[in-house]
Formats: C-alpha cells, sequence, structure tokens
C-alpha cells in the first residue's frame, strides 16, 4: 500500500487549466481516469489526510504509485479524452456500466441491394437502421409481422433469399403476401428499398402522414367502386394502427427524448433508459454497477450519459434528454451531445406534467431492477462461495480459487489442433479474459513435435507452456519477476490491462490423468509453484489431481463439482467452435486464396467476370485485366498463381461414370474443381 504523499506533484507543478488525469499502480497500469476543469484544485482533494477520503477513494490513492495528466483547451475535449481513456484502459475505479441483459433492436440493413428487417444484439454496424432497443424479441417480431402487410420488406436470410432466386419460386411469406418476392424480381430493387425506407419512416414515427394518405387511397377507392382495394388497404390501416397500439403515446406533443433515471444504495446502482420517440416508447434498456470510486448522483448520470452516447451519431441523439439530476458539466455535456447530433440537444431535469411522470415511472423501473439484481446477486453469491469453498477442501488449497482457468484441446482425426483457454472469476465467466491457441508442436523455439494427429497430452503440455511463459514475461516486463533466459525487455507503460498478466489459483484442464501430468509438468519447467492443477475426466466426472493414484471424488449434488463442469463444458464449447471455424476456412479455401494482396472484393469480381475459377485459369494476363479494379500487376501475380496451382481431377457421376463439365459459376473464394470432396 503506497502513501499518497511519496508520489504527490511538488507545488506549481499542476496546471491551473482543464485537463484528464490518470492513476497508475506501481506496475504502471491505469487504475483511473478522471476530469477536471482545474487540474490544480481536483489533484490537490487527493492529496489530503487520506482518513478525510472517501473510503473508495482512500483505497485508490494507496493503490496507485504515480498521477500524470494531460492538459486540453476546454472542458469538452476533457470530456471526449476522459471517454476514449476510460474505453481504452479499463481501470478498475472506474464506474463501468454493464448490461443487465442484452437487449435486440428491430434493424433494417439500408446496405444491402435488397434492404432485410431483423432482429439483431451486440454492436451497431455500419449502413444498417437500428430502432429499439426492446425488452423483448418476440415483442419486435409481432410488431414486424403485422407490418410486413403493408411494408412487404424482405425478412429471410440471405441462404433463403439465394436459394429461392435459383430455384425461381419464392418462400411462403412471398406466396401470402408478406414479403415482395424480390428474390424472383417482382418488384426491382428500387421499388423494394423504398418500401424499406416506407418502413424506416414509419418505425422512426412519421406516422400520421402515412395513415392519412392510405385513407385517402380507402376512399377513392371506394367512391371507384375498386371494393376489393378499398378493403385492402382498410385492413392495412387497422394493421399500422394495431401495431402502435403496441407502443401506447405517453407524451401528447410528438417528442424525441431519451429519459434516464438512477436507483443506488451504498454499494452498486441501476440505471433504465426509456427511448422515447415521437411521444410513445420505442424502446428500453437497464445498466447495473458497482460503485468503485465516490460518486453520487449526478456522477452516475454523467457516466450513463458518455456510455450510452459514446459511439452515437446523428438521430441515435435525441433532441431532448431528461436526467434526475445535472451533472456538475452540464454546459460540457451539452455540447458534446450537440457535437454528436449536429443540432442543439437540451438536457435538463423534468419538473411537472408528463415527463415527470413519466420519469417517475422510469425511477420505478429503475428501483426494481436494483431489487432484482440484488436478490439474484445475493443467491448466487452464496451458491458460488459455497462451489469455490468446496473445491478448495476437496483440492486441499489453501484459499478458494478465485481465478480458474481451463484448457481444452480441440481437433478432427489430428487436423487443425487448437485449444481454448477460459477463465472464471469468482464463479462466473470472464469471457473478455478468453484465449485460444493453435498447437504448433514447440514451446518458445524448440521443436518438440509435429504437432499434428491425435496426442492431446504433448498438445496440452504445449498449450499451458506457452501460457505461462507469457505470464513470466509479463511479470518481467513490469520487475515483477527476474527472469534467467535472457526474455527479459523494455517495461510497457501504456497502463492498458495485459494479456496472461495475471496468474490464476487453479488450473483444470480436460482429461485424466495424463493432462494433468503434463500440465503439470509445464509448469514444473517454468519454476511455477503456486497454481494448483486438476482434471476433470467426462466418464465418470472424476477429479483428478497430479501424483494421485485416485481421483477425488465429488459427490453429484456438489456446487463445487457444478462449478467444475462448467468450466469444462466452456472450454468445450469454446474450443469446439474455434477448431469448426479453422476447419471451415480450410475446407472453403481456393486457388485464389493463395493470391497475396488479393482481397475478398476482387476475388467475387474475377469469379463474377469469368463464371468460374477454371475459365479464369485459361483466361490471358490481357484479358484478367478487363476486371475492374485489377491491375497488370496483380493480373499477372493471378495467372501465376493459378498456374502453379494443380487442377484437381474432373467430377465424375458416379452412377453414369460421365464426367462432369464444370460450367456453373463458382463461389468466391472456394475452389472451382468440383469432386474434390468426393
Amino acid at each position: 500500500m503506497a502513501d499518497p504523499s511519496s508520489y504527490r506533484p511538488q507545488p506549481g507543478q499542476v496546471p491551473d487549466s482543464p485537463g484528464v488525469y490518470r492513476f497508475r499502480d506501481e506496475h504502471r497500469r491505469v487504475i483511473y481516469v478522471g476530469k477536471a476543469k482545474s487540474l490544480r484544485q481536483r489533484l490537490a482533494n487527493y492529496f489530503q489526510d487520506v482518513a478525510g477520503l472517501h473510503p473508495r477513494t482512500a483505497t485508490m490513492v494507496t493503490t496507485a504509485a504515480s498521477v500524470e495528466w494531460t492538459v486540453v483547451s476546454t472542458e469538452v475535449e476533457a470530456l471526449q479524452l476522459e471517454y476514449s481513456w476510460i474505453k481504452e484502459y479499463d481501470p478498475r475505479f472506474n464506474v463501468k456500466y454493464r448490461d443487465d441483459k442484452s437487449y435486440p433492436s428491430l434493424a433494417v440493413t439500408l446496405n444491402e441491394e435488397y434492404p432485410r428487417v431483423q432482429v439483431m444484439r451486440g454492436p451497431k454496424k455500419k449502413g444498417v437502421r437500428y430502432f429499439g432497443p426492446y425488452a423483448h424479441a418476440w415483442a419486435i417480431r409481432e410488431t414486424v409481422d403485422l407490418m410486413l402487410r403493408v411494408f412487404p420488406v424482405r425478412t429471410c436470410s440471405a441462404g433463403v433469399f439465394k436459394r429461392s432466386a435459383q430455384i425461381g419460386r419464392p418462400c411462403l411469406l412471398g406466396y401470402i403476401g408478406k414479403c415482395s418476392a424480390p428474390c424472383v424480381g417482382r418488384v426491382t430493387p428500387e421499388e423494394h428499398r423504398e418500401l424499406a425506407e416506407d418502413f424506416c419512416d414509419f418505425m422512426a414515427g412519421r406516422t400520421g402522414a402515412y395513415l392519412s394518405r392510405l385513407e385517402k387511397e380507402m376512399h377513392v377507392a371506394a367512391e371507384d367502386m375498386e371494393y376489393e382495394k378499398a378493403a385492402r388497404l382498410r385492413d392495412d390501416i387497422g394493421a399500422l394502427r394495431r401495431a402502435m397500439e403496441k407502443n401506447a403515446v405517453v407524451l401528447a406533443d410528438a417528442t424525441d427524448a431519451d429519459l434516464i433515471a438512477v436507483a443506488e444504495d451504498e454499494l452498486e446502482a441501476a440505471v433504465q433508459i426509456f427511448h422515447v420517440r415521437g411521444g410513445r416508447v420505442r424502446g428500453q434498456r437497464g445498466w447495473v454497477t458497482d460503485k468503485v470510486e465516490a460518486v453520487d448522483t449526478a456522477g452516475l448520470v454523467e457516466h450513463a450519459l458518455q456510455q450510452l452516447y459514446g459511439e452515437e451519431k446523428g438521430e441515435a441523439v435525441p433532441k431532448e434528454v431528461l436526467v434526475p439530476a445535472l451533472p456538475e458539466d452540464t454546459p460540457a455535456l451539452g455540447q458534446w451531445l450537440a457535437e454528436r447530433r449536429g443540432s442543439q440537444v437540451s438536457l435538463r431535469i423534468p419538473q411537472r406534467g408528463d415527463k415527470k411522470a413519466l420519469m417517475e415511472t422510469v425511477h420505478r423501473n429503475a428501483q426494481q431492477s436494483l431489487a432484482l439484481h440484488k436478490t439474484k446477486r445475493a443467491s448466487d453469491l452464496t451458491t458460488r462461495s459455497r462451489a469455490l469453498e468446496e473445491i478448495a477442501e476437496a483440492l486441499e488449497l489453501d484459499g478458494a480459487p478465485l481465478r480458474i482457468e481451463c484448457f481444452d484441446i480441440s481437433h478432427l482425426q489430428g487436423d487443425d489442433v487448437v485449444a481454448s483457454m477460459v477463465v472464471f472469476e469468482d464463479g462466473l465467466a470472464r469471457k473478455s479474459e478468453y484465449r485460444r491457441f493453435e498447437v504448433k508442436g514447440r514451446v518458445g523455439d524448440t521443436q518438440v513435435w509435429h504437432g499434428e494427429g491425435q496426442d492431446d497430452v504433448r498438445s496440452m503440455h504445449e498449450v499451458v507452456s506457452r501460457r505461462f511463459r507469457r505470464y513470466l514475461l509479463e511479470k518481467s516486463r513490469t520487475g515483477e519477476w527476474d527472469p534467467q533466459d535472457g526474455e527479459d525487455g523494455p517495461p510497457e507503460d501504456d497502463g492498458k490491462p495485459k494479456r496472461f498478466a495475471y496468474p490464476p489459483q487453479l488450473v483444470v484442464v480436460d482429461g485424466g490423468q495424463p493432462q494433468v501430468a503434463a500440465a503439470k509438468r509445464a509448469l514444473d519447467e517454468l519454476g511455477i509453484d503456486d497454481v494448483a492443477v486438476c482434471g476433470l475426466a467426462k466418464r465418470l466426472e472424476e477429479v483428478w489431481v497430479p501424483g494421485e493414484d485416485d481421483p477425488v471424488v465429488l459427490p453429484r449434488t456438489s456446487e463445487g463439482l457444478y462449478l467444475l463442469q462448467r468450466v469444462r463444458d466452456e472450454a468445450h464449447r469454446f474450443a469446439i467452435q474455434y477448431q469448426r471455424s479453422k476447419r471451415g476456412k480450410r475446407l472453403k479455401s481456393g486457388p485464389l486464396d493463395e493470391v497475396p494482396g488479393l482481397g475478398e472484393s476482387r476475388k467475387q469480381a474475377l469469379v463474377k467476370h469469368f463464371g468460374s475459377v477454371k475459365k479464369l485459369r485459361q483466361a490471358t494476363i490481357d484479358q484478367i485485366c478487363e476486371v475492374p479494379g485489377i491491375g497488370r500487376k496483380t493480373a499477372e501475380t493471378v495467372a501465376a498463381a493459378l498456374a502453379g496451382a494443380v487442377p484437381a481431377g474432373p467430377a465424375v457421376n458416379t452412377a453414369t461414370g460421365e464426367i462432369i463439365e464444370d460450367e456453373n459459376p463458382a463461389p468466391a473464394g472456394a475452389s472451382s474443381e468440383r469432386g474434390t470432396e468426393q
């Protein structure tokens, strides 16, 4: 524990101007990032008597070993830099919100030739229009099902779309009138895109004008005695009204606003956001966070605004943001939001009327979210603590294994040998720490074996060795370990979380005695004696420890056994996923994949121009140059690569013995020679 006076800046050294500061620990890792209107005044607050500081602030300043700062010209720049550094360094003492669930959004892929309406989760993609997020995916599907009657936009996957185009017959939605069937040419790409844009306009809240237009068309059709058309328009209007009723009007003045409410106690806080567009609640999301720094409601609101709008631009930032408390730097935050939106943004506290009533509703949701989270966490924490204690008791460990790493080997009959490492901290998966390995048959610079075949034991030894050699290398960089093998390098002071920087208390391997012995031998060779090793065999769920002839048998109802099984199964899933992706890439590779500097777009252009790789191989360099984007140097490289590639034998119809000519186009990046997998 460091004394803050040991690294306190000298008087007059800190400038009296806006800026961003970083506290680092003794290993140069950034542990806290903050901003200030006056760096001198803000930093002086940290270097007073530790007894007078908030307990969390006191813990931070005593953990830190140094402080540094960067001067900026405006408070808005300080806000932007603080957000960037928190995202880059992931400091342990900063408030970081985490979603209490993965919220789905309604997405329209306007970046495709035929836009598709679908449910999407995860990070936003460029060229895709999003609406929401929504609390449940089924709510999105019900709304879309109603609206497809009026806006028959494509909803099928790329595979279904391609299949329908090949056979010249639309899918079921095309037959029942809920898709305009662009796959078979019933509408042109331009007409289909217009449908998608009308769908987006309606979802964005511009409903009144569209409904008025449909009603006029219905009356005109009735006057012209086109009763079938009028009835169809009547049903369309009814479907749209039912879709609108799913999002009740909450603000009468067609307001576009986000309402943010906070519920908190001494240790945790929950944030709820209602997205109101066109006076209707179009989406909802929530976050939960541990209060690892001394922060009030206004500070929590500021952090929430940074996370909510840090990656957004344009209309994703609403005209009005309603909050329960105004942050300290409200003018700077308002300017930052205005820059992201491109126009003025109002940041204020609702005082009366419908907006205040809706804010109370949002606050009640936040309180319920916090109460539910604390109930789940209390239950989970008790179960996880018991599981870790049972593992420690069964394996005779000095303490509960707060960090567990599990390794698994995966291959297909000896090919594409890979390994996975998953991490569980406090009994919960830490997916950001997951790692995967391609087994190379070497440890360090020494070739141990050829890296092929079904040798899980040597693979396990290699992977564990590589993981802990990286750990020792990180220790050498921070000065925690003095290597004897000449691997020491200059210290890294970028402050980012290091890969393989933190050791586990327990290593679990998927397997029995041989795999456990291999992992233990790898640790012994590196001189690591403070990490326990065990293995979990699938057959009888036996727990094996090094040097023992008999396994440790945990009761079938043991929480410790359940935790070890979850860790093992997660490692197995992660390894299988990586192995399948490698195998898929290998099977799909073709001659064009070996051409250096030839990207996916130009590969597709070549195959589309010539129809197949076989015809491309027969083309001259001048003919290859005719393809848009292909210069002469690239054409020569392609011709040389294809000339050196040995074509596969012709495909043969096994029923008739007839040789099948390759006249069909081959997909980009795939082998054009049929029969290679027969």
